[in-house]
């Protein structure tokens, strides 16, 4: 089957804009999820039926299932799911108040979840069916000053690994992409930042560097749809350059501390 039938959320900017684009460029069909009414006006004009917008909030898991309704209802199928919809919480651990918390992982972990959920039913009754989970470097590797936000990308991930053994014997594909610095508003307008403690001033200069050069995100459709034609794709890839040695250094980091104090590790064993 050529033609894939795609529901994306977070999809009126970012990657997710970029990957509709990209779907409806060459004949495929999407239901293109946001909170923002409007958001597809020009892509319905061109694109016609070919793309079915919906309003929803993905932190709404009764919504979400109804949206999913609706675009099996229009469409018939669904092939691939992208769960896009996220934003940055910048805060010190310590700073993050309890409703920012709470809200970021709404949003990051709990809105993909209700999407996965929503759609399995119909991806195991058709025998198939790609998840693609926008994570990002900062699910396997953490750093200082987004604390929350790593945990959500880290929760993400680990459900999406026994996700993906679960479901494979259905004919379910599932993928983490994980992107590193792009130029979206990420760190920008879709931003929260928590209130700044000046106990932590010292901490927010030793992290000040230049600003590295930011990857371009239309540069990511072609690697998109590489991932999703693939017979056989990864459960991870890295989208942007830098990531994979940056991981190769903090894992073997990791293997090395865990090494020098194995003989600890052993000792908490027992007899």
């Amino acid at each position: 089957m050529s033609e894939k039938v795609w529901l994306i959320t977070g999809a009126s900017k970012g990657f997710g804009r970029e990957w509709t684009e990209a779907a409806l460029e060459r004949g495929d069909r999407v239901a293109a999820l946001s909170r923002s009414a409007g958001a597809f006006d020009e892509l319905v004009s061109k694109y016609d039926d070919a793309i079915l917008p919906v309003q929803v909030e993905v932190t709404d898991r009764e919504a979400v299932n109804a949206a999913v309704a609706q675009i099996i209802e229009r469409f018939g199928r669904i092939d691939v799911v992208v769960n896009n919809a996220g934003y940055g919480l910048f805060g010190m651990v310590e700073e993050v108040s309890e409703q920012a918390a709470r809200d970021q992982i709404e949003v990051n972990l709990f809105g993909a979840l209700w999407v996965t959920q929503a759609v399995l039913p119909q991806l195991r009754s058709q025998g198939s069916g790609h998840i693609v989970q926008v994570s990002s470097i900062a699910g396997v590797f953490s750093l200082p000053g987004l604390g929350l936000y790593n945990a959500s990308k880290f929760a993400l991930e680990g459900f999406t690994a026994s996700l993906a053994a679960e479901v494979k014997a259905f004919g379910i594909k599932v993928t983490l992409v994980e992107p590193a610095g792009y130029a979206t508003d990420w760190a920008g307008p879709s931003a929260v930042h928590a209130d700044q403690s000046a106990a932590y001033e010292g901490v927010r200069a030793a992290m000040q560097r230049p600003a590295g050069k930011r990857g371009d995100p239309s540069a990511t459709r072609e690697a998109i749809l590489k991932v999703v034609d693939a017979e056989e794709p990864p459960l991870r890839i890295f989208f942007g350059q830098g990531p994979l040695p940056v991981i190769k250094n903090e894992y073997a980091a990791r293997l090395a501390e865990w090494e020098a104090w194995d003989d600890v590790s052993q000792a908490a064993f027992g007899a």
